[in-house]
């Protein structure tokens, strides 16, 4: 049997510095060097208070879909894309309907007993089991051939600074919660290593340059362009931040606002797409399999004013469905959702399978979810699961209504179809009946 020499090992081989591996892990001559390495990820994106199901559940066609306005910005995906309507969130116990909605969506198990008090509800605290991205990335970090150096990350947009049950997605077990990085530079940073102080921003570029300028020279036609590709992105990278800094410490008076309204930046569409594009960067280099991407948290009050909103979130989410000024508010707000992932499915579909044939797209399970499945009525049936991209390896571009499900029946179909065969996940009485058959 052929030895398993390690990205790393390898690249050491070639006398290139630990700093500069990032850049070069995941090029298809590197890869060609190493032990078989298939790739398949995941990315589960959260974004807030409920949507409008009239305006949201695609309908069904004999061989498509036909979109609702707050997905139209995902026209160009319509095939690729598989709504399932039927699915819901059973789990119950204590905490609110958000407390629930969020701290139960991935991992499927109660609030721990707690004294968090929201909604006038039984107080909680936090989740009391791993989340179903935390146990896919153990799954695939248990594997040398799909190990990675993060195995998972978390980015954030906007998610406030404090840590309560509402602002938390990902858990690494009971009683774990994971904190998403909303901060770019702090992403840059963890992810690379190298940046030396948020307002310098040294370039990370810079202190390698030295050792891809000798890797390049040993790389094919096709991994010199990605290189490029990649260095090329880092550099876009570190120049937005660099703009969005100035922005930001430019004078812009605050008017007086309702204390209980979260004040969101300005910047906050520059720093999504900043997180959008070092995600697929991460995933291009093979940093990670696993993603999750949380726009702000559960009852947020972002109000924003990009989109010409002045009102909190949570508050318009809560506005009867005739208010027709509250209804065509949280339109805009769902469709700006709708568009930053269709910014992510493009930036993976223009990012060739590095060593493999087609676009990152092609691989990649992305899932798009909220905590409710409307708003102003706290549901939480009919959970908007939205799945996109071609690694669920089921047929896309369809509606599904599905015969009323719980939503760990659809946690462990996402395991299957990274390998990780569940009989349970979460609460085990949620599990009856196993992964769902989507064919």
């Amino acid at each position: 049997m052929m030895k398993h020499f390690s990205r790393r090992n390898f690249l050491r081989g070639l006398g290139i510095s630990t700093a500069a591996l990032p850049f070069i892990n995941g090029l298809p001559s590197i890869q060609a060097n190493v032990a078989n390495d298939p790739k398949k990820r995941l990315i589960i994106m959260f974004s807030p208070n409920g949507t409008l199901p009239g305006d949201f559940w695609p309908d069904a066609q004999e061989d498509s879909i036909a979109l609702k306005p707050i997905m139209e910005p995902l026209s160009e995906f319509k095939d690729d894309i598989l709504t399932l309507r039927g699915v819901h969130n059973k789990v119950g116990g204590d905490g609110d309907d958000h407390m629930k909605g969020i701290g139960c969506l991935l991992t499927g198990r109660r609030l721990h007993r707690g004294n968090i008090q929201g909604g006038g509800h039984t107080p909680a605290g936090w989740a009391s089991g791993i989340s179903i991205d935390k146990e896919i990335s153990n799954f695939l970090q248990s594997n040398d051939s799909t190990k990675t150096r993060f195995g998972s990350l978390e980015f954030g947009v906007a998610v406030p600074n404090r840590a309560d049950p509402w602002t938390r997605l990902s858990y690494s077990g009971s009683n774990k919660p994971n904190a998403p990085i909303d901060d770019p530079h702090q992403m840059l940073q963890k992810m690379y290593g190298q940046m030396k102080d948020k307002e310098s921003l040294v370039s990370i570029l810079d202190d390698v340059a030295d050792d891809l300028k000798s890797i390049s020279s040993k790389l094919s036609k096709e991994d010199r362009q990605l290189l490029e590709a990649h260095m090329s992105l880092v550099r876009k990278v570190e120049m937005d931040l660099k703009v969005a800094e100035k922005e930001s410490s430019a004078d812009h008076p605050e008017p007086e606002i309702d204390p209980n309204i979260e004040l969101i930046n300005d910047n906050t569409p520059k720093i999504s797409r900043a997180q959008i594009d070092l995600m697929v960067n991460g995933f291009a280099n093979d940093m990670m399999r696993v993603s999750t991407l949380q726009f702000m948290r559960s009852v947020g009050q972002a109000r924003m004013r990009w989109l010409d909103i002045n009102d909190g979130h949570h508050s318009l989410s809560h506005k009867p469905d005739n208010d027709k000024s509250a209804y065509e508010k949280l339109m805009k707000i769902n469709k700006w959702f709708a568009g930053e992932l269709s910014y992510l499915c493009k930036r993976l579909k223009q990012t060739p399978e590095p060593g493999g044939d087609g676009t990152m797209f092609d691989h990649t399970v992305i899932v798009w979810v909220n905590e409710l499945g409307k708003g102003n009525n706290h549901t939480l049936k009919n959970i908007p699961f939205t799945i996109i991209g071609g690694g669920l390896d089921v047929k896309m571009g369809r509606a599904l209504q599905m015969p009323d499900v719980t939503h760990n029946r659809l946690l462990m179909t996402i395991a299957n179809a990274f390998g990780h065969e569940l009989n349970s996940f979460g609460e085990e009485k949620l599990s009856d009946g196993g992964a769902l058959d989507l064919s």
